[in-house]
């Protein structure tokens, strides 16, 4: 529902795949926690979003997206692990070279 919209409980069930006694429950939810307002217009009751609710809300799942510590040490271990098999790969091959290209096995 777009913010400066006002619909009725009907014209808003009418926009999803569920029950208008769902719906119902849902607005009363949301207006209990001040999400919405409502109000009423005749024998109907508009609802509308409140935007200065919601921007509270965003405020506060903002905080749920934010990565957390763990995830930025696995990345900083997943850089270093690059780090290293790329180094062993640069090294291999001047070993190689330098032992004139055969390897030697002990067979005691």
């Amino acid at each position: 529902m777009p913010r400066h919209t006002r619909l009725s409980a009907g014209e808003i069930a009418g926009r999803f795949a569920v029950s208008r006694p769902a719906i119902s429950r849902h607005l009363r939810v949301l207006r209990e926690s001040g999400l919405v307002t409502d109000e009423a217009d005749g024998r109907r009751r508009l609802y509308a979003l409140d935007p200065s609710r919601l921007a509270q809300l965003t405020a506060w799942l903002a905080q749920f997206e934010q990565p957390s510590p763990w995830a930025q040490r696995f990345d900083a271990l997943g850089t270093e692990v690059a780090r290293a098999r790329r180094d062993r790969r640069h090294r291999e091959p001047a070993e190689e070279g330098r032992s004139g290209g055969t390897a030697r096995r002990d067979t005691a």
